[in-house]
This record gives structure tokens, sequence and C-alpha cells, in this order.
């Protein structure tokens, strides 16, 4: 199973196209899949006088309104066509995650993005869910602060998004039909998967719970993996060594850049090394067969043992026996069998029998 690993470079790019480009270089030299930003107009994202988070308030000026935070981060239409043409140039896909409606089209309707990534802040934000649903072939949704109520509601608004006319009125009984129907959920195993997250930068490591993962998946039977905002890259690791089948991971060029989410990033080298990791547990997951490999074969015979001589025998003297390596003779399970029987020939200590 390939996992499919999501460089996020967000607004790490701090409005400037020169770090934007960097970035999907820095993705793709990492060998990430994906390489995703955030598309947003801020004034349908934010109100003006809407606070920061704790976080923010630590890592950019405390006294300025996130509007005015944002603002300075939004990427325009032709920003998003020359980062596309970059990513494309790069082999390593273009995402973004959108924020509002006029969004949403840009990416899907303008550039024909066909996988849209939704933050967990919009899991209860259906009217844009609906929207979601109607627009995009192929949706990753985060679950951070959300319970499995939650998480089911918004993929009753999906499915009811994907599989209904648009003269349907919406609402909540609808959206709980279109969840529960086969159509509904046929829909949603082909085109959404879940994203267990924990939304706090950074992440503590005691609130992670990646068991979550397995309980998502066993409640909605949906592809499941994990946005991770933890400190360092073994959570991500963990996650995909648990069967994490997408790991999205914030990064940037410096974590001393001004801005909201750079302390809360992985560099360059350590996405690398994130990435390479998670390539290695690929491998070793295998097909569940338990048999010897092509490479341990070779070494039956040097580390497991066979029936030797205790001692010094003569030809008819009871066989005292030993079980030593090499394992190139008699198995010790016929240790009783052949005790005390007359040897056929002399043996030397540690000589491997062979009767």
């Amino acid at each position: 199973m390939k996992t499919f690993v999501i460089a996020e470079a967000g607004v790490n790019h701090n409005g400037c196209m020169e770090k934007a480009k960097r970035l999907i270089d820095a993705a793709a030299d990492a060998g990430a899949d994906a390489v995703k930003f955030q598309t947003f107009r801020t004034a349908h994202l934010v109100a003006r006088h809407a606070p920061k988070a704790a976080y923010q308030k630590h890592t950019t000026d405390p006294d300025e309104s996130q509007f005015d935070m944002i603002r300075k981060l939004e990427l325009d239409e032709a920003s998003h066509e020359a980062l596309i043409a970059h990513a494309m140039s790069c082999g390593v896909e273009f995402l973004s995650t959108p924020f509002d409606t006029p969004s949403l089209h840009l990416l899907t309707r303008k550039f024909g993005i066909s996988t849209v990534k939704l933050s967990s802040g919009d899991i209860t934000n259906a009217p844009f869910l609906l929207d979601v649903g109607r627009a995009a072939k192929r949706i990753i949704m985060s679950t951070g602060m959300s319970t499995l109520a939650d998480i089911e509601a918004a993929l009753g608004v999906l499915a009811f998004g994907i599989t209904c006319p648009a003269d349907v009125t919406p609402g909540r009984d609808v959206f709980a039909a279109a969840f529960a129907s086969d159509v509904g959920q046929h829909a949603l195993r082909h085109q959404v998967a879940l994203l267990h997250c924990t939304t706090e930068y950074p992440a503590p490591f005691g609130e992670v719970n990646l068991r979550a993962m397995d309980t998502m998946a066993s409640a909605f039977g949906l592809t499941v993996g994990y946005s991770d905002h933890t400190p360092g890259i073994h959570v991500a690791i963990a996650a995909a060594a648990r069967g994490a089948a997408i790991i999205e991971k914030h990064f940037t060029l410096d974590r001393t850049l001004p801005g909201p989410d750079h302390q809360a990033s992985l560099e360059p080298s350590e996405l690398k090394a994130m990435v390479a990791a998670i390539r290695d547990i690929e491998l070793v997951f295998g097909d569940g067969v338990k048999r010897p490999t092509a490479s341990e074969s070779k070494n039956r015979a040097i580390a497991r043992k066979s029936l030797v001589a205790a001692r010094a025998l003569a030809a008819g003297e009871a066989l005292e026996l030993a079980c030593k390596r090499p394992g190139s003779g008699l198995s010790p399970f016929d240790f009783w069998h052949l005790s005390g029987r007359p040897a056929l020939r002399d043996y030397a200590a540690d000589e491997v029998l062979d009767d």
C-alpha cells in the first residue's frame, strides 16, 4: 500500500511567490506526492474583528486582527495559475484547501483541480460542504475537533451533494437519508477520505490518539489517514505504520520566518526524512503470508540447529545427542526418537548426526 504524502505548504509562502515556488521545489525534492496550499478570499472567510487563535497570537503580532493577518497571505488567480504550472513541471500534484465557495469554484471550475482538501474548521459548515459535494470529484476531509456524530453529519451533506439533484431542498433529514442510502454510501467510499487530526499547533503528543483512525475506518468504511500537527516526524511515521493511507504535514523553508504556521512546520530536510521513512514503511507491510523470505532462506543452516554427537561415540554405542549449529543435519525434533539408539558408525564430538 502506497501512502499518499501531502506536503502542506499552506500559507508558509508569506504572500511571496518566490517562496511559494521554492516550497513546491522542496516538496518535490522530498518525494511528496502532492504539495498543498490554501485558497481563500479573506472577506468571505473571516469577520473583520475575529480574534486570533492563541498560537497565532504567539507567532504573529498579537494586536493584529485575524482578518489583517490572513489578508496578507491570500493568493490571487494569477498566482494559482503560476503555482499549478510550477507544480506540474516539478512532477508533484498541486492541491489546495478552499475556504469559501468562490475559492472552491476557482480550483474546480477554473483550474480543473479534481481533489479538494477540506479543513477541520469546515466540518460543520453545511452550505459549503454541499457546494463541495457538488463540485469536487474527490474529497479529503480533516476531522479535527470532531466527534463521530459530527463526521457522520458532514458525510451526509457530502453524500447529498454528490448524489441528489440540485432541485432537492437541503436539510438535516435528507442529509441523513443520503448518508444511510446505498447510493450515498457507494459515493462516499469512492470519493471521500477522512483524516484524523488534532487541531492544535503544535499538537500535544498525549492528545494525538492515533487509534481514532481505526475507529473512523470501522465506523464509516472509508479511506482514513492522518493530518499531523505534532513536532518532529515520528508521529506521522507511526501513523503510516498503523496503516494511514494519507499523511499530511506542514512544512516551511525556515521555521524562524514570521507567520502563523512556520514554528509548527518541518523544514525541507525533515520533510525529506519523513517521506523516506514512510516509503520504507510501505515496503515492510508485505502480503501477510508467514513464510521464509528469499534473503533469509540462506541463513537457515547457519542459524538453526541439528542433532550432533554429545561426545565421541564408537559404532554400536548408545547415541548421546546435543542440539547445536549448524542446521544442515537431522532436525532436533528427532532428539527423543534417536536418543539411546546404537550409533551406526563412529562419531567425533559435535559431529552432525546422519543416522
